[in-house]
């Protein structure tokens, strides 16, 4: 059996004392007694409190056998010391043990049957030990080399990222995923896709044209949400944050296999949170904003409020306002919210001003592709999906065709790269707004009438009727998106129907 692994710890002095030995935390008598438990009643397994894999365990030999009985399980074979035999008889660590006599000699007394949930955790909280005690390591190695030009602060945030993959259970140094992991997730999501019966495999958006678009929205995926200023983005962006939170509290609530919502993290630089709240608040209640915050409602308005108000009280939506957060700070504590409140979406207000490194060395251009690499980044740490909202160019208003493209993106051709989708809002009765004539009175002429009736005829017709174009999208195709916006209450919904024809444009 191999000992466990030792660190040696040097005096800074140079007296002769002698050098202080300490192992690494293990115990490998609760290794063999967890195994013996798991192979006289492969039931165990199904029974853990804590997500027990190979690598938690820290002798090799308990590694390959655990790894080997998982296997067969998900074969929906039974894993013992009969059937293990014939993949271990080549083993040259079980040979130095007596052969496969040891797989037989871990069942002997069945000790482990008494605890095995213990023991589980024994393993797994050692395990993470062992992790810590290598970041611990990694961090003073790496403060100690000054043969790089590294900033304390990018040390202390590579510092941060592993501490929560320790916190989260996972191994700092994870080894690549096999095909057959990858594909069972894959797989995962076709049935989380067929179950829901409108093709949805991610987390839901809570609107079904943009599902039904993007198959919802998915873990690791960077969503950049722009358009020009009065188009809707934060509506839209808040919309989305309600829905999720509130598919997930139904599903806290009615259970199922499949949870297609999930908490979510708000990270709005623009507004505050009490702003933010009044905005969904309005939304959810279908009062403007202005009458809420004015005072000017009706009773029956104000008990829409109040039912509104307790509907949004357990609502998983955590709303983080810090103005002028960098990338590194937003890193930290969106990984904060991750560990303490399981957050399965984050949404970012907006992606122009949160700022970089702030070395001085850099421009704009460098600090927005600093940004939004570090997003893209923190989606995947994460797992889960990001969107982040962002300006576009005035190039835009320049234009006799005022809908947005990829190359209006503000600042830095790395957004476009770095996400996995662009998505733009488009609202044309908000320009035909703005070349609105003058309202004819009884000194007009019919010229200035009928140019006003023809103004107003065409205003009936867009108004409310709101467009997300798809521009790029990694895993799907393209195209553009029908929704309902009605603007008094900043509330964007799915058209009921399926002839999106007069919306102008195809």
């Amino acid at each position: 059996m191999a000992e466990p692994e030792k660190l040696l710890l040097i005096k800074s002095d140079d007296s002769a004392a002698p050098t202080p030995v300490m192992k690494l935390p293990a115990n490998l008598e609760a290794e063999a007694a967890f195994l013996g438990a798991v192979l006289i009643d492969n039931r165990v397994i199904e029974e853990l409190t804590v997500p027990i894999r190979a690598e938690h365990f820290f002798e090799p030999l308990h590694q390959r056998i655990y790894a080997r009985v998982l296997t067969l399980i998900e074969r929906n074979a039974t894993a013992s010391p009969v059937t293990l035999r014939p993949y271990f008889e080549a083993d040259e660590a079980l040979r130095e043990l007596g052969g496969t006599t040891y797989l037989a000699q871990l069942t002997a007394n069945g000790a482990g049957l008494l605890a095995p949930r213990e023991l589980a955790q024994q393993i797994y909280d050692l395990a993470l030990l062992r992790e810590l005690v290598s970041v611990g390591r990694g961090l003073v190695e790496g403060a100690l080399d000054t043969s790089e030009d590294t900033s304390p602060l990018d040390r202390i945030a590579r510092a941060e990222a592993d501490l929560f993959k320790v916190a989260e259970g996972a191994a700092t140094g994870s080894e690549a995923s096999t095909f057959r992991e990858a594909a069972l997730t894959a797989i995962k999501m076709a049935e989380a896709a067929m179950n829901s019966g409108g093709g949805l495999s991610g987390k839901t958006t809570g609107l079904a044209t943009i599902d039904q678009k993007t198959s919802g929205l998915h873990n690791s995926d960077l969503i950049i949400l722009a358009g020009r200023p009065g188009m809707g983005k934060t509506s839209l962006a808040t919309n989305i944050a309600f829905n999720c939170a509130e598919e997930h509290l139904k599903w806290q609530r009615d259970g199922g296999e499949f949870n297609y919502g999930a908490p979510v993290a708000f990270f709005s630089l623009e507004m505050s949170a009490d702003q933010l709240a009044t905005r969904i608040l309005a939304e959810q209640a279908e009062i403007s904003s202005e009458a809420l915050r004015s005072g000017k409602m009706s009773r029956e308005d104000f008990q829409k409020l109040s039912f509104a108000s307790q509907r949004l009280a357990e609502l998983p939506l955590y709303i983080d306002d810090t103005p002028a957060l960098t990338i590194a700070s937003l890193r930290t504590r969106a990984r904060r919210l991750k560990r303490r409140h399981d957050i399965g979406l984050i949404i970012v207000d907006y992606l122009q001003l949160l700022q970089g490194s702030g070395r001085g060395s850099d421009n704009r251009v460098n600090e927005i592709s600093e940004i939004s690499r570090g997003l893209k980044t923190l989606a995947k740490e994460l797992s889960v999906p990001v969107i982040a909202l962002s300006q576009l160019s005035r190039a835009v208003e320049q234009r006799e065709d005022k809908r947005p493209m990829l190359s209006d993106l503000r600042e830095s051709g790395s957004i476009e790269q770095d996400a996995d989708m662009v998505w733009f809002v488009f609202r044309d009765d908000y320009y035909h707004l703005l070349v609105k004539p003058d309202t004819p009175d009884e000194s007009s002429s019919a010229e200035m009438s009928e140019k006003y009736r023809a103004w107003e005829e065409k205003y009936e017709q867009i108004v409310g009727k709101a467009t997300l174009i798809v521009a790029k999208q990694r895993h799907g195709s393209t195209g553009n998106v029908r929704l309902h916006f009605q603007s008094d209450i900043t509330k964007f919904t799915s058209p009921s129907y399926k002839d999106y024809s007069d919306y102008g444009f195809e």
